[in-house]
């Protein structure tokens, strides 16, 4: 059974290594804090001062409380600059000055407050200079004092209020105005295409007034091919959901008029340039189903509820909790159609690993029992590929392996070799029944292989007994070395009571696996690393009815525990202990006893993969189990 040595191998060891155990005391590294950039998670630590830290690194980071997933620090900006429509990604600002010290080089510029609606700055212009019909880019001015200091350098000037289109300013002398009154009339007015009778002027100032009394009108210059030199256009646009209500000469009385309504934005030539939409989104999957001024507001909302992302006006997501346990299984098999069967009976299984490859002696060589054509089967399932790695779990093999560093090449080139033309996911090394003495070796194997794996887009997991760090120095794992160097961390928390065991009890009980994940991640081991091993098998205890000694024990199936209950008519009764309840019958001068697994133990398992929000869980293994576990714990992902 896979993980049954682990104790006796523990036991070794600590014959092997002498050295005091107050000598390895070690601090509890549970990470209690998370840092994210935006919804991508960076890294994990016990302390908070080394959590902000590591979040001052990046932009639109924060520190989580991995238990509460609150929020605890954040540097996500207050203030973003626009030009238009466009916003880029260093202009985003923490004070409205610094926004300011930005946007003042550039025209057209606007500043939002992100926690808040609408524009707290802009210097869209109020006042545009000409010269006759010309004017220039840079002739657009916030102050009509700008405007006419301006207008000092030129002759035949004025200035137009493009708040309300009015010629409000010129450098043009009285008689000289009536002289051009006089002159042909080149001046003519059209509103939508077409035009009238008293719509032609020798003067422009005069079209420009008559131009006024008419929306959407502009005044064309017959003389200059036709030039539209005037225009008396509502050009901003007032949306609500897409849908437009109305338009103005103004930006100003345009936002003024869109403050009275909700989902509002207001463009200027097809470009948007205000909204009073809250900035923070929140969907459910991907259907919009809340807004908030703020990520606090976002953040209250979200908790309430599954699969939610947060995302800002612009659609960048920030937050989520739609992260799903991996459900990985193991085949304990490498016949293509065991594996086949065993995947197909599943629900939500995302890794398979068929048991392919063993370190088959002490030079190196592989033994491959592997299957390009399961491979392509089980991918095209939708199911990733890890196959397990064993080391026939034979202690002296071991040894010698891991004391010739030629015969570790041979066999990481021939394994990543051939997991690399097979097409695989990544590796699952379980190598169990080390000596303590192969402690340091073993860990530099580990990271060999992890190196040379990765050098093929290889993910590497081990698989770990679980030890505690009062005294994993004197075991063959390196727990939290191991942990820093792989993808995943698998921990077999069952064989609580394997065959060895000196008295009847659980294979698992529910207080015993999770603390061994609490061990686990004392280590400072991320969260997003481990999987939670999960058995699917049980182990039935023969003691002699008359005198209470421990005959015999031997495994049963999840699958078979029904049958055997309903054919030996046995009791349940619930123990506390374990957290199970413990099954006894009477049969021939024998008792019989072992404590239940069943698709109730299954979910309560995974519930503390969920509590400790581990990256998923593992199952020992595929085709033990009753056909509902499966549907009982895939809503639980």
């Amino acid at each position: 059974m896979k993980g049954t040595k682990w104790i006796a191998a523990l036991l070794v060891s600590a014959t092997l290594l002498t050295a005091p155990a107050a000598a390895y005391a070690a601090a509890n590294k549970t990470t209690k804090y998370r840092v994210y950039q935006n919804e991508t998670a960076v890294a994990e630590f016990s302390d908070l001062k080394q959590a902000i830290a590591r979040a001052q690194w990046y932009e639109d980071s924060y520190v989580e409380d991995i238990g509460t997933r609150q929020w605890v620090w954040n540097n996500f900006p207050r203030f973003k600059l626009y030009q238009y429509d466009v916003s880029l990604p260093d202009w985003e600002f923490d004070t409205l000055e610094e926004a300011k010290a930005v946007g003042r080089y550039y025209g057209h510029a606007a500043i939002r407050d992100m926690q808040s609606t609408g524009w707290v700055w802009n210097n869209y212009p109020k006042y545009r200079l000409y010269q006759g019909d010309i004017t220039l880019d840079r002739w657009e001015f916030a102050e009509l004092k700008d405007a006419i200091a301006e207008a000092a350098y030129y002759l035949n000037a004025h200035v137009i209020d493009l708040s309300t289109n009015r010629w409000v300013w010129d450098n043009i002398p009285v008689a000289e105005k009536e002289q051009r009154r006089q002159g042909e009339r080149i001046y003519n007015v059209y509103q939508n295409g077409t035009t009238q009778d008293g719509w032609s002027f020798a003067y422009l100032e005069d079209a420009v007034n008559e131009a006024l009394k008419w929306s959407n009108s502009i005044v064309v210059d017959s003389s200059n091919g036709g030039k539209t030199v005037y225009a008396n256009e509502k050009r901003y646009k007032v949306y609500q959901n897409d849908t437009l209500i109305n338009e103005f000469v103004g930006i100003d009385e345009a936002i003024a008029y869109a403050q009275w309504f909700l989902h509002i934005a207001i463009k200027l030539d097809g470009k948007e340039i205000w909204n009073n939409y809250p900035y923070y989104q929140v969907y459910q999957s991907n259907e919009p189903v809340a807004e908030f001024k703020t990520i606090a507001e976002a953040l209250q909302y979200a908790q309430w509820y599954k699969n939610i992302s947060i995302r800002t006006y612009h659609g960048e997501r920030i937050w989520n909790n739609s992260r799903k346990l991996l459900f990985w299984g193991w085949n304990g098999s490498s016949a293509a159609d065991t594996i086949k069967k065993q995947a197909q009976t599943t629900v939500g299984l995302d890794i398979d690993s068929p048991t392919w490859f063993q370190l088959a002696d002490a030079s190196g060589n592989l033994k491959d029992m592997s299957s390009k054509e399961s491979v392509a089967w089980l991918k095209s399932q939708g199911y990733a590929v890890h196959p397990l790695v064993n080391n026939q779990f034979d202690s002296a093999l071991t040894t010698q392996f891991l004391a010739n560093p030629a015969a570790q090449t041979t066999f990481i080139q021939s394994l990543v070799g051939k997991a690399s033309a097979l097409g695989v996911d990544g590796l699952n090394i379980d190598f169990e029944n080390l000596s303590g003495k192969d402690r340091a070796a073993f860990t530099a194997f580990i990271r060999s292989l992890t190196e040379a794996a990765h050098a093929k887009q290889l993910l590497v997991s081990v698989d770990l007994p679980r030890g505690s760090v009062k005294w994993n120095h004197q075991t063959a794992f390196d727990h939290e070395q191991l942990g820093a160097i792989v993808d995943y961390v698998i921990t077999m928390t069952y064989d609580q009571h394997y065959s060895g065991s000196e008295k009847p009890g659980s294979v698992s009980g529910l207080s015993w696996a999770e603390e061994g994940v609490k061990e686990f991640l004392q280590y400072g081991i991320p969260r997003d690393k481990l999987l939670m091993g999960i058995p699917y098998y049980v182990r039935e205890w023969k003691i002699n009815a008359a005198t209470g000694a421990l005959e015999s024990n031997r495994a049963v199936y999840m699958k078979d525990i029904p049958a055997l209950i309903a054919a030996k008519k046995a009791v349940s009764t619930w123990d506390a202990q374990f957290q199970q309840y413990k099954v006894e019958y009477e049969e021939a001068g024998y008792k019989y006893v072992f404590w239940m697994e069943s698709a109730e133990t299954v979910q309560a398992r995974v519930e503390i993969a969920k509590k400790y929000d581990l990256a998923g869980v593992a199952m020992w293994r595929l085709g033990f189990e009753t056909t509902d576990v499966w549907n009982a714990i895939l809503p639980k992902k």
